[in-house]
């Protein structure tokens, strides 16, 4: 239920804020902007409750450099999964590929 719920809020934070204020400059400063409005609202909304401190700072790395590090969050525990796989289909309807957010397990 929590993934759902996390899911629609997403959804409905990438709609709302492209229609918000001045556009970026390019796509990719639309997409991150984007994604880094979904990421907050989500976080707003549900907490941080389950989520590990290298997977918060990993996704606040990717974020930082204008959504352009390589992807290296690799989510481990239950409520980051949950939050990746809401993320994937945030940014898959903001418009970027599914291959935008920094999820990715190497190992």
């Amino acid at each position: 239920m929590r993934s759902l719920c996390l899911g629609a809020l997403i959804l409905l934070a990438c709609g709302a804020s492209a229609a918000q204020g001045q556009q970026p400059a390019s796509w990719q400063e639309v997409k991150c902007a984007r994604y880094a409005q979904a990421w907050s609202e989500a976080l707003a909304r549900f907490g941080t409750e389950g989520l590990g401190r290298v997977f918060l700072d990993g996704h606040e790395a990717f974020l930082a450099s204008g959504c352009r590090a390589g992807r290296n969050v690799c989510p481990r525990s239950p409520a980051e999964l949950d939050l990746a796989n809401a993320m994937t289909m945030a940014a898959m309807n903001a418009g970027t590929a599914s291959s935008f957010p920094p999820f990715l397990c190497r190992e």
